[in-house]
């Protein structure tokens, strides 16, 4: 089938969307198990429209989700991968996306991101070579779009991207003005076209036109076209057909139009979809002989896309993002951004361990797979954060017993990375001796620190640049002597039953000490007398003081008995009843204090289930504020979604700021779209966004940043002020298909305790990134402690590092990973946006021959971001835009590569180990 360009042309698009994971686990999808909860099977699916793509050289089917057809591909036999692979080299069966799932895009962190990306494109073009590689980027499901997604796939070297939803006010201004399709300038600090990528909102979500759908989970009609029947259809079918196409050719600029036929996991039975659209393809286009201007035929997304190119047309520019995302008047998907804040916790601190275990693999060399603490891997655990990856994992949107399955994943993932992690510590180390992992630190357990008197603690940094890293461990012991490799003693001191590294003394009094100032380092922190909250915080480096009050509180959720709407807060959707939150308490009751010269430390209790401990450490110039909230207590009938809020005297004027995915930020306003006059329904909920790394308010003069350990939802709703929702517990569903209210029960049904950190900075606007930029990244990639009992023995080496000297602060060593056997995938990033700081946001030149201490680097090859093509032979679509292409420089030479701001630039290099 071709198409036609004096007709309109409609590209029909088979698919199918395989959640992984949601209602059942990513296991029971695969094998069609508990069908009782949702009808869906992805083996069949797979073993379906493999047998009905056969049956005609002009069928077509696309597939999205690589762990899934992963799975089933290692359980063919070798005459099916053959007819598979050829399906995929004549195009027949195209891989759309093609990472190991379809990401979430507000709750995701950008290196997971592109790891997962990595994972499933790499066995695609391990598999299939060029032709399984996908060409566009395919997010027909999550709820809201990152800009940073798009800058992503656009380094990945796709030449598209498609999705399906989309804010209700935006889709309307964009269907009148026939801008549903737009060129994505996805990045202010990368040279265009790096970052650009055209983007497409699809018509109807992902689902097939209204009477279109004949999946067996369908009940619209069957084209019937036996003239001697009754019931013959054939010319109603058709005319419906040519009405839905011209209504939807309404809405888009080019004489091509693409239609979703198929929805979640439909074709089990594929010839029921085949065998329709066959008869609708063949009978519309029988019209043409009587004058039909319309043309239907199979297609893709690639396909449809290489049309809209060669239509050369010019294409309106977008450079915000498409957050919120609300499909009616009070139904604002931001209530996710924080849903499972434990899960994304798991998620977030899983990710850190997962670089450490690929680096480690690397450093340690090949006996770190199989070593003297036998077999460890990092693939599992690869395979396990891909999934977690998922619009439905680490988004808070799953069943509960979903979400217990994703953080056994993610459990059973780290085993295998212990392993390894052991043989590679014991490899560069030089002492077999078991190194121990305390999993349960934050709740104060270890227990070989609590039984041993004298006990090693191994730290090892994944960052590629030197950090302080305060410790605290609870032990048994009154008296220890703490020293560090090189025999020099470490300032500690045990209190109750902790030692705190760097910590000298605990002073209880219960009275009045906790209101005295606390003041380290750079920064001084004051507490109101009569409340005992946070009351002023001041920078001592630049002598500015801002008034600063901290509370918490929580919204009353909607139970769906609002006159305006019966919408209910869920996983989904916040919803809160009223503009006002409710203030947990008006003062708080503080009980110990910790005052020395290494650390200051103040807890607040301000209810039985939320406290809170301020702390400020000698060497750092951010405050920490460690909150505890949970269990919410809901048996007054009241879901409760709770909030921390800091009210300052800075002058923000209603603009905010958060960042996308972890990396570039965006400027938020209060009630206002960059795009679209908003008409704001939600005051509070429609002016959520999510932040994945920090958020921050500021004037002229004043900038206070937010820098968070997971993903979270914010906003400032009044003048001077951020708040950050950090727990939700709810008693109703929000009718989105989960079926369940989000009420984790916690280990004893009462209710889960959340537990986390935000770290507060003060500064001039134009110092702020140099202190927020390094905080941010050090909290997602942290430390890994291992302990071991007893001294070293006299052969260990005690101290280690993998680079030769520290990165430049601009630097971020993003990915280092083993390839193949001789090969090393590494990623560089800069870290600054243009224009962002003063003293980092210049171009930064690095030599891959002196990175690391271990390696000798004897080649390398630039990669696209994803690692499935050469640098070189990245041939993206080109779009006509109103505004011109500036040209980038190159690097002074192969080994020395020069990254500018934002810049993230992937090398496979050939290695030995020294």
């Amino acid at each position: 089938m071709s198409t036609n360009p004096s007709m309109l042309n409609v590209h029909l698009v088979p698919h199918t969307h395989d959640d992984v994971g949601w209602l059942k686990t990513v296991d029971q999808y695969y094998y069609g198990d508990r069908n009782n909860i949702q009808h869906a099977g992805v083996q069949y699916i797979l073993d379906s429209v493999i047998d009905q793509l056969q049956k005609d050289p002009a069928r077509r089917f696309i597939y999205v989700e690589t762990a899934f057809f992963y799975r089933w591909w290692k359980q063919q036999n070798q005459s099916t991968q053959r007819i598979v692979t050829q399906l995929v080299n004549e195009g027949r069966l195209e891989f759309i996306n093609g990472g190991w799932c379809m990401s979430d895009e507000a709750t995701t962190h950008y290196s997971a991101v592109i790891d997962q990306m990595t994972l499933g494109l790499r066995f695609l073009n391990d598999t299939f070579g060029e032709c399984g590689r996908p060409r566009v980027a395919w997010h027909i499901d999550p709820f809201g779009h990152a800009r940073e997604h798009a800058s992503i796939f656009a380094q990945m070297g796709y030449d598209g991207f498609f999705f399906g939803r989309l804010d209700y006010q935006d889709k309307a201004r964009r269907m009148k003005t026939k801008e549903m399709e737009m060129l994505w300038r996805a990045s202010e600090s990368l040279t265009p076209p790096l970052a650009d990528l055209f983007t497409g909102v699809l018509p109807n979500g992902y689902n097939p036109p209204e009477g279109f759908c004949w999946d067996q989970s369908c009940d619209d009609a069957p084209i019937r076209d036996d003239p001697d029947l009754e019931d013959y259809n054939v010319d109603e079918i058709v005319q419906k057909f040519l009405n839905a196409s011209y209504r939807q050719a309404g809405f888009y600029k080019a004489n091509h139009i693409i239609m979703t036929m198929g929805s979640d996991f439909q074709y089990e039975n594929a010839n029921l979809w085949y065998k329709n659209m066959d008869k609708l393809i063949k009978y519309v286009n029988a019209l043409q002989a009587k004058g039909s201007k319309v043309n239907v035929l199979y297609s893709t997304p690639s396909c449809y896309l290489q049309e809209l190119n060669l239509a050369n047309l010019t294409w309106p520019l977008k450079t915000d993002d498409f957050f919120p995302y609300a499909d009616d008047a009070h139904d604002f998907w931001t209530g996710y951004f924080t849903s499972r804040p434990a899960l994304k916790l798991y998620e977030r601190l899983s990710n850190s361990r997962l670089q450490t275990c690929n680096q480690l693999e690397v450093l340690g060399g090949p006996k770190s797979k199989s070593g003297p603490f036998g077999e460890g891997d990092s693939d599992t655990m690869k395979r396990a954060m891909g999934v977690a990856q998922h619009h439905d994992a680490v988004s808070g949107t799953e069943k509960q017993h979903v979400a217990y399955d994703y953080a056994r994943r993610l459990a059973t993932g780290w085993a295998h990375c212990e392993v390894l992690v052991r043989n590679s510590l014991a490899i560069l180390s030089g002492s077999e001796a078991p190194h121990v992992f305390c999993e349960n630190l934050n709740i104060s357990v270890c227990p070989l620190t609590e039984s041993s008197h004298k006990f090693s603690m191994n730290v090892y940094n994944p960052l590629g640049r030197t950090v302080s890293w305060p410790v605290r461990l609870p032990v048994n012991g009154s008296v220890y002597s703490v020293t560090d490799a090189n025999g020099r003693a470490v300032d500690s001191q045990v209190g109750n039953v902790f030692i705190s590294l760097k910590c000298t003394c605990y002073i209880y009094d219960m009275k009045s000490s906790c209101l005295l100032p606390l003041l380290i380092n750079n920064k001084s922190v004051t507490f109101d007398e009569t409340t005992g909250l946070l009351s002023s915080l001041t920078n001592l480096e630049t002598n500015q003081t801002i008034q600063l009050t901290q509370n918490f509180y929580w919204y009353n959720a909607s139970a769906g008995n609002n006159k305006e709407s019966p919408q209910t807060s869920g996983a989904y959707i916040f919803r809160p009843n009223s503009s006002d939150p409710f203030v947990i308490n008006k003062t708080a009751e503080t009980q110990i204090v910790t005052v020395s010269s290494t650390v200051q430390e103040v807890t607040q209790w301000f209810s039985p289930w939320v406290s809170q401990v301020v702390r400020l450490y000698e060497g750092h110039r951010e405050l920490e504020l460690e909150w505890t909230v949970g269990p919410v207590p809901v048996a007054d009938g009241l879901g409760k979604e709770v909030i921390t809020r800091l009210d300052t005297d800075i002058k923000s004027s209603d603009y905010f700021y958060t960042d996308s995915n972890g990396r570039e930020v965006l400027e938020r306003r209060k009630d206002y779209r960059p795009t679209w006059e908003l008409k704001q329904t939600e005051p509070v909920a429609g002016n959520y966004y999510p932040i994945n790394s920090r958020a921050y308010i500021k004037d002229d003069k004043h900038q206070l940043t937010v820098v968070t350990d997971r993903s979270q939802g914010a906003s400032s709703l009044y003048n001077g002020s951020l708040e950050i929702m950090l727990h939700r517990r709810l008693l109703y569903d929000d009718y989105r298909g989960v079926g369940e209210p989000l009420s984790e029960p916690g280990d004893f049904s009462d209710g889960l305790v959340a537990r986390g950190r935000l770290l507060l900075t003060f500064t001039p606007p134009d110092t702020a990134a140099d202190v927020h930029r390094p905080l941010a990244q050090g909290m997602v990639l942290q430390p890994l402690l291992s302990f071991q009992d007893g001294t070293p023995s006299a052969n260990t080496k005690l101290e280690f590092s993998g680079l030769q000297t520290d990165l430049p602060p601009a630097v971020h060593l993003l990915t280092l990973s083993q390839w193949d056997e001789d090969t090393v995938l590494i990623r560089l990033e800069h870290q600054y946006q243009a224009k962002e700081s003063k003293t980092h946001s210049q171009p930064v030149t690095v030599n891959l021959q002196k990175l690391f201490s271990t390696l000798d680097v004897l080649g390398a090859s630039e990669m696209s971001l994803g690692a499935n093509q050469w640098k070189e032979d990245m041939d993206r679509l080109q779009w006509n835009t109103s505004k011109p292409l500036p040209l980038s420089a190159k690097d002074p030479s192969p080994w020395e590569v020069t990254l500018n701001p934002m810049e993230i630039r992937t090398f496979l290099l050939r290695v030995r180990q020294l």
